[in-house]
């Protein structure tokens, strides 16, 4: 390679920049953006603290348990107040005052506030998994390495920090959680207790849904928005967390999938067939499902193949 071919590329690359640049907003300090690198290596001391024998690799005795979690969630805390204040100083040209200096302190502080309640709801949806589940042998199994439980902790974790006003933190722990299970939850939604996605790969689920407890998803089912280029102009009008998802009742069952638009309502108790494509309410208690497939018979068949043939 060519001392000339270098410089041209690096002059495409400036070019490149700088009409991006001049495209963004006035002021935000993008050298103060969170590391993606230290939001993982959070995750993974807050998931030792929450789980210190089956995550944390803890083998020490019930006495020193203590002890161990303080460490993990001193090295987490403090390298979350940074990427928190990283994050603040990112949004603080769009501000209208300045942020308060012990604003990431605050933030971390109820943020561990929430650490129990985080426990106790990734402990129902493993229960859940575990209860739904035939192949499943046991709680352990599904906290290490079944994908819906994975994305849960996730998941949880994201949704105290979007709820406290850390929302990029927030968003690359969904990411992260996101690239490891192929499950994307948005950490703006709302979930309920005893959560159990089954298999999970293809998984989304948007910002403003609201899922209740108990509720059952399978893979590559979608709770959606309708129209994307709607939701842009509310962006660009000034709203962006309007409420355009679905809101799934307690008990729901959703099979592999199925599409669900829109701020619709899905009852209590129902269940969603397979591959079902859903743009309306649907009532408690209810079951939708696709026209089952039908076997031809043979001449029926043998004409079908000579039409694709």
């Amino acid at each position: 390679m060519t001392g000339s071919a270098i410089g041209e590329a690096a002059a495409g690359l400036r070019t490149a920049r700088e009409a991006w640049r001049a495209r963004q907003p006035e002021g935000r300090d993008v050298a103060s953006f969170p590391s993606r690198t230290v939001v993982e290596d959070v995750v993974a001391l807050l998931a030792a603290a929450l789980y210190p024998r089956r995550l944390g690799q803890f083998r020490g005795t019930p006495a020193d348990e203590d002890g161990f979690v303080v460490a993990k969630l001193l090295a987490a805390f403090t390298a979350l107040e940074r990427e928190i204040g990283n994050e603040l100083g990112y949004w603080q040209a769009e501000a209208s005052g300045a942020f308060e200096k012990d604003l990431p302190a605050t933030i971390v502080r109820l943020f561990g506030a929430t650490l129990g309640d985080i426990r106790r709801l990734i402990d129902s949806d493993v229960e859940a998994a575990f209860l739904g589940d035939p192949a499943a042998r046991s709680v352990d199994e599904i906290l290490v390495s079944y994908p819906g439980a994975i994305a849960s902790l996730h998941h949880r974790i994201a949704h105290q920090l979007d709820a406290l006003g850390a929302p990029i933190v927030a968003r690359l722990i969904s990411e992260i959680g996101n690239e490891r299970t192929g499950i994307d939850i948005h950490p703006g939604a709302t979930i309920g207790e005893g959560f159990f996605v089954d298999h999970g790969t293809g998984v989304v689920v948007g910002e403003t849904a609201i899922v209740g407890a108990r509720v059952r998803i399978y893979q590559h089912v979608t709770l959606g928005a309708r129209s994307a280029l709607g939701a842009a102009r509310r962006k660009g009008e000034g709203g962006s967390r309007y409420a355009r998802h679905p809101i799934v009742g307690d008990d729901v069952v959703i099979y592999a999938g199925a599409t669900i638009l829109g701020r619709v309502t899905i009852g209590a108790r129902s269940t969603i067939g397979g591959n079902v494509w859903l743009l309306s309410d649907v009532p408690p208690d209810s079951v939708v499902v696709q026209p089952e497939a039908r076997l031809l018979d043979r001449s029926s068949a043998g004409q079908i193949r000579d039409e694709l043939a």
